[in-house]
């Protein structure tokens, strides 16, 4: 029991703090931009390909270098030629814009790319297991996922709070005329913002690719549970953002490793249906069944209680 809880644990972390890595571009993009992208993880998606197709001919470590620099350029451009023109429009039109990239990427992905999914591969030189544990191994490639999500984290938290550069980007979403009177170019910091969210969205493509396949439908896969975790840390919180991530990875890491049904937990409220019943199926739901809506049901409980997120300020 404590070796499933144990390597549970290691999972969860893992997957949120992938979920963290992809999430953390959107959450600055919307801290910084008040835009909510919606083909946020159709740049994730981006990355992979990318990846892929430089390492097939320099190697995993160029392509972590190279791809998120091509998607970073690329979600500058959409900025610069797209969306600094919708913006003028209000929020509606910046998601319908933003919708359609979505698809528009996909489609492109899979003119340029195909349908099939990709052989993508962890590098060599990660493929050893990093310790074991009552005979399970956890491979080095999955604690390299690890501490690349802590670094951003750090490195995105310091750059925000504690860097001039964290406190002009921060005061040019507020104050922009006053920022712009300092001498600095308010829409370049705009493009750039962009541009480095779609990049740490390419960063989570390029280490994901190798562990959840990279396909055409991978942005679709992980692309609502980012807005679920913007949600429930609080728009534009990091920190809030952080937290999210891993609650979800947790949550659902524990749910498929634990062997306990829905007629476990209903028996534990004293809750019980008759053969007859309408409900009746629910009585044979499993916790591993359910464990992909799980992170939708926090995301209502949050809203329920606590509307502003986790870490979300409340408006005055």
């Amino acid at each position: 029991m404590l070796d499933v809880f144990l390597f549970a644990t290691l999972n969860g972390l893992v997957t949120g703090l992938l979920l963290f890595m992809l999430a953390s571009g959107l959450t600055l993009i919307f801290s910084m931009m008040g835009v909510l992208n919606f083909a946020h993880a159709s740049f994730y998606m981006l990355g992979a390909y990318f990846a892929y197709s430089i390492s097939s001919y320099l190697g995993f470590w160029i392509g972590l270098l190279l791809a998120p620099v091509i998607v970073g350029i690329l979600g500058a451009l959409v900025e610069r030629y797209g969306l600094r023109h919708v913006h003028r429009h209000g929020h509606v039109a910046e998601l319908v814009f933003t919708f359609g990239l979505a698809f528009l990427i996909e489609e492109l992905v899979q003119f340029f790319w195909g349908r099939d999914t990709k052989n993508y591969q962890q590098p060599d030189i990660l493929d050893f297991p990093l310790f074991t544990l009552f005979g399970q191994e956890f491979s080095a490639y999955r604690g390299f996922m690890i501490f690349i999500s802590v670094l951003i984290f750090i490195g995105l938290y310091y750059l925000l709070t504690r860097s001039r550069i964290g406190i002009i980007i921060q005061a040019a979403i507020t104050h922009p005329h006053t920022v712009a009177s300092l001498g600095h170019n308010v829409p370049l910091i705009f493009m750039g913002v962009f541009g480095v969210g779609s990049a740490l969205a390419g960063v989570a493509g390029v280490i994901a690719g190798p562990v959840l396949t990279t396909f055409p439908g991978m942005a679709v896969v992980l692309g609502s549970i980012v807005f679920v975790i913007v949600v429930i840390g609080g728009l534009g919180s990091l920190a809030g953002a952080f937290i999210a991530s891993l609650l979800i990875g947790l949550l659902q890491s524990y749910a498929i490793a634990s062997d306990l049904g829905m007629q476990d937990l209903l028996a534990l409220l004293g809750v019980s249906f008759e053969r007859s019943h309408p409900l009746n199926d629910l009585w044979t739901l499993t916790l591993p069944q359910i464990a992909p809506i799980l992170p939708f049901l926090l995301l209502v409980l949050v809203l329920i209680f606590r509307p502003t997120g986790l870490l979300g300020k409340r408006e005055e």
